[in-house]
C-alpha cells in the first residue's frame, strides 16, 4: 500500500465515525440527551486518529514535501487544508466542552454540540472529498516514484514513534462504534491497522 493509499484508507475509517456521529445526534435529539460515553469515544477518536495521527502525518511529513516541490504554502491546497483542519479542531473543542451538560439532558449543551458535530461532519465531508479526488492525484504526479518512497519512509517513522498500539486500538474503537450505530464498514479498518502493525515493525 503507498503513502497515499493509506491515506485514503484512513479516510474510509474516518468517515464510518462520521456517520456514527451523525447517528448518534439525531438519537440525542430525539431522547433529549447525549449518550456520554459514545460520544467521548467519538472525539477521542477524532482527536487521536483523525487529527493526531492522520492530519499530523499530512501537515508533517505530506505537505511540506508538497511545497517543497513548488506547490505553494498560502492559497494553494495544503493551505487550504491546514485551514480546514484547524477549523475541524476548534469544533471537536466545541463538542468536548458540553457532553457534559448534554448527557444531564440540558437543552442549551445538547444544541451546541448539535451544532458542532453537524457542522464538523460536514466540514470534513467536503474536506476528504477534496484531497480524494484533487489533492491526493495531484501529489502523486507531484512527488513522482522517487518522492512517494520518500513519504512511505516518513509514514513508517511516524507510525514508530506512536505510542504502541495506539493506531489499532482507535481503528478498533471506530469498529465498534460502526457496530453499535449499524454504519457498514468496507474492510478498510482491518486494511488499515494491518498497515499500522506492518510500519511499526519495519526500519528504513
Amino acid at each position: 500500500m503507498t503513502p497515499i493509499q493509506t491515506l485514503m484508507s484512513e479516510h474510509r475509517v474516518i468517515e464510518q465515525v462520521l456517520a456514527c456521529l451523525d447517528i448518534m445526534i439525531r438519537q440525542a435529539e430525539e431522547k433529549g440527551r447525549l449518550d456520554a460515553d459514545a460520544a467521548r469515544d467519538i472525539t477521542g477518536f477524532l482527536r487521536e486518529y483523525a487529527d493526531g495521527c492522520h492530519h499530523s502525518k499530512e501537515e508533517g511529513q505530506l505537505f511540506p514535501m508538497l511545497e517543497a516541490r513548488g506547490m505553494p504554502a498560502q492559497g494553494g491546497p495544503t493551505g487550504v487544508m491546514r485551514l480546514e483542519h484547524e477549523q475541524g479542531r476548534q469544533l471537536v473543542t466545541r463538542m468536548v466542552n458540553v457532553i457534559d451538560g448534554a448527557a444531564a439532558g440540558e437543552a442549551a449543551p445538547l444544541a451546541e454540540f448539535a451544532e458542532a458535530g453537524r457542522k464538523f461532519v460536514t466540514l470534513l465531508q467536503g474536506h476528504i472529498d477534496k484531497e480524494d479526488h484533487c489533492l491526493f492525484p495531484m501529489a502523486h504526479q507531484t512527488l513522482g516514484p522517487d518522492g512517494v518512497e520518500d513519504l512511505a519512509r516518513a509514514f513508517t517513522r511516524v507510525e514508530g514513534e506512536m505510542s504502541p498500539g495506539i493506531h489499532e486500538k482507535f481503528v478498533g474503537v471506530a469498529a465498534a462504534l460502526a457496530h453499535r450505530y449499524g454504519v457498514k464498514t468496507d474492510g478498510s479498518d482491518q486494511a488499515v491497522a494491518q498497515g499500522c502493525m506492518s510500519a511499526a515493525g519495519s526500519g528504513d
